[in-house]
């Protein structure tokens, strides 16, 4: 098998690639050469394609894309245009214009794409349920320190009109998390955001957005971007009392791992685990949410 690594954008393909080198012979194509050296050093017998289109050309089993949001469109739409599984690191889009476009591009061949917070396949998340009866709110709660941005590290990033900044990049999760639990039928209510530490940051460091569901099911979550861990909790409140779940640990506990199980799976045949209805609702309350910030 051979898995195509197009992009390494964010730290999460490195991290892909770890697993990945237990089932697969990699590829890789990355136009920065300080990112593309580091992955080299960790896998020093992957193939290295000097653009996109080289790579596809290696006749890859299934690609792995992370490039900035503004980029994915034009490059997944190249990926399925040779009907390749495709996993899009998070996120996917952005702005509602750049979901806009996403999804014209996704329409041809969903069940080909596969987009997601890793969290959402975390062993104690996916063994988490509460009967929906029983909700009567959701909170979700993302703490990952976001300082290396305040020093200007990978800009795109913390730029709200590319990357959507703490808000979109770390709010993803929580929301994520919740529509996983609760399914796409979810709209903004509303959203704050705040600087409370980093003051050189373009966006935000601390984020609130407020959800509900079709169904009158309000949601809440909380993106701290101050931190002194990386930590994950959701709550289900019921009448009964709050059923909790909390994530953190390494890339086993935090669903890295079983991400990437489930895209190997892909590629074996088997359809996107993640409806793009859910993904799409995801990114849709965030892109409106980054609208109004």
């Amino acid at each position: 098998m051979r898995i195509s690594i197009a992009g390494l954008a964010t730290s999460h393909p490195y991290a892909d690639a770890r697993t990945l080198r237990r089932h697969a012979d990699l590829a890789v194509w990355e136009p920065d050469p300080q990112r593309l050296a580091r992955f080299l050093d960790e896998h020093p017998d992957a193939t290295v394609a000097p653009d996109l289109a080289a790579l596809l050309d290696s006749r890859p089993d299934g690609v792995v894309l992370t490039v900035p949001p503004p980029q994915v469109p034009g490059a997944l739409a190249q990926v399925l245009d040779r009907a390749l599984p495709c996993f899009v690191n998070k996120p996917a889009a952005a702005t509602v214009e750049q979901l806009d476009q996403l999804g014209q591009v996704v329409s041809v061949a969903p069940e080909l794409v596969l987009s997601t917070s890793v969290l959402r396949f975390a062993p104690d998340f996916a063994a988490f349920a509460v009967p929906r009866e029983e909700v009567l709110a959701v909170r979700a709660t993302v703490r990952h320190d976001v300082g290396l941005w305040a020093t200007g590290y990978n800009p795109w990033q913390d730029d709200p009109a590319i990357g959507g900044g703490t808000l979109v990049m770390m709010g993803l999760h929580g929301v994520e998390l919740l529509v996983a639990l609760l399914g796409p039928a979810v709209r903004l209510v509303g959203a704050a955001t705040a600087t409370r530490s980093y003051d050189t940051l373009r966006s935000e460091d601390t984020g609130l957005l407020t959800l509900q569901w079709s169904d009158g099911v309000p949601g809440t979550v909380e993106v701290l971007g101050v931190s002194e861990g990386e930590a994950y909790e959701v709550i289900v409140h019921t009448s009964t009392g709050e059923r909790r779940v909390a994530l953190c640990g390494g890339e086993d506990e935090l669903g890295y791992r079983a991400t990437i199980e489930a895209f190997l799976a892909m590629v074996d045949g088997a359809a996107s685990p993640v409806p793009w209805a859910q993904t799409r609702a995801v990114l849709g309350v965030l892109a409106s949410a980054r609208a109004r910030h």
